[in-house]
């Protein structure tokens, strides 16, 4: 039986693939970790849990997400989303262990009207996209055997994510405010959890950057009115440009993402991001 370990196992993600392990106990056996049980910032933890555990494959879904947080505090960003990855990254080849990394569409600066593919230029404008690209390059450059999956907007029915927040808001607000003038793909942490274990299953393994988030790109503005219609909120919505919401962190203008090569080479397709959307809606609802 081959071994997976999921770091970040509470979170997002974390989540989502814990809720699906179950589906695969004949085949793997699956361990979670979270900070308090494995600090990927410790290299000399890092180095201890793989050389005991020796998983064959790694799950990195940890990660600093506080955007804005991160412009202040950037030795704590880089720390976990780059020296930490690093350090799995090296753990994983010292143990023969395929790492799957997950990474952002915050590595580009937004500024095209075409979408990204995995090989186009990176330059991102926060200290959190900056922090994940050194993170995708520590991976590569420390394990030969990895696999970065970059993902855009995701949420879930687990912890804090933008569809909670809508949510919540629209029971408590007669209208507010929402960004159009900034373009992604929503993402269901649920399909990249079973676009991660598609890519274990599968034999013929291709290591190096994908792309993986629904379709097709929507704005924050287009998201919340959809999450409003799925959830029966009466909420009226007004769409403000970037300028009219200011934040700590600038966020690129369009962060698109290129789907062709995940589809082509693992024969992953990705779904429309309102059916799973509405999916993330109906349970959420059910879960009041």
């Amino acid at each position: 039986m081959k071994k997976i370990v999921v770091i970040g196992g509470n979170g997002q993600l974390g989540n989502c693939i814990r809720k699906i392990a179950p589906d695969f106990e004949l085949d793997y056996e699956f361990t979670f970790t979270d900070s308090q049980n494995l600090d990927i910032t410790d290299e000399d933890q890092v180095n201890t849990f793989f050389t005991e555990y020796k998983p064959d494959y790694c799950i990195n879904a940890s990660a600093y997400t506080a955007v804005d947080l991160a412009e202040t505090e950037k030795e704590k960003a880089f720390a976990v989303n780059a020296d930490g990855v690093g350090y799995l990254a090296q753990a994983c080849k010292n143990t023969d262990t395929i790492l799957i990394h997950v990474s952002t569409d915050y590595v580009f600066d937004g500024e095209t009207n075409l979408c990204y593919s995995e090989d186009d230029f990176t330059n991102p404008v926060g200290i959190y996209g900056e922090s994940k690209l050194k993170g995708e390059e520590l991976a590569v450059e420390m394990n030969p055997k990895t696999v970065i999956l970059r993902t855009s907007w995701l949420y879930s029915e687990f912890n804090k994510n933008f569809v909670k927040t809508m949510l919540n808001l629209f029971s408590q607000k007669e209208e507010l405010g929402i960004v159009s003038d900034q373009f992604g793909q929503p993402t269901n942490a649920n399909d990249l959890a079973e676009a991660i274990m598609m890519i274990i299953e599968n034999q013929q393994k291709k290591y190096g950057v994908f792309h993986f988030s629904n379709y097709p790109e929507t704005t924050w503005f287009e998201f919340a009115k959809k999450i409003a219609e799925f959830s029966g909120s009466k909420i009226k919505l007004n769409q403000l440009s970037t300028e009219q919401y200011p934040t700590p962190a600038k966020r690129p203008k369009r962060s698109t993402m290129c789907l062709d090569k995940i589809e082509e080479i693992y024969k992953i397709e990705p779904k429309h991001w309102e059916n799973s959307l509405e999916e993330c809606v109906e349970i959420l609802q059910s879960n009041k």
